[in-house]
């Protein structure tokens, strides 16, 4: 009997982690308009890629308290062709403005973010931490 609920939980987990995308972990985001920065974990959020803000830091790299920690900032991001992500929206703390966004997986380390509203847009290069 444990044998078999060892293979079970075996395959379950290596099913799950087979169907993780690549886009899925911990990413830095580049300084805004203020200088600080945030660590946002990208998940799965019912079927779509979302992103929650889980640490915020000042321009001197020191860890600050942040009242939007625990909220997502990429809301209802889809898998595109390629390393692509598309049909969702960020919003950016440093402007409270909610942004359509893409974004842009290039090796495993670097992500390209942009959105707009309307003819105004923004764009930000996130690394992965480590």
């Amino acid at each position: 009997m444990k044998t078999f609920l060892s293979v079970t939980f075996a395959g379950l987990f290596l099913a799950f982690t087979a169907t993780a995308d690549p886009i899925f972990g911990v990413w830095k985001t580049q300084p805004g308009n203020e200088g600080n920065y945030a660590h946002v974990e990208i998940k799965e959020c019912d079927g779509k890629i979302c992103g929650e803000l889980i640490k915020a830091f000042d321009s001197s790299d020191k860890e600050v308290e942040s009242k939007n920690i625990g909220r997502n900032i990429i809301i209802g991001m889809s898998p595109k062709k390629g390393s692509k992500y598309g049909g969702g929206k960020i919003w950016a703390p440093d402007e409270d403005k909610t942004y359509r966004s893409k974004m842009n997986l290039v090796g495993d380390n670097d992500l390209k973010v942009s959105g707009c509203i309307a003819i105004i847009c923004r764009k930000q290069d996130w690394t992965r931490v480590k």
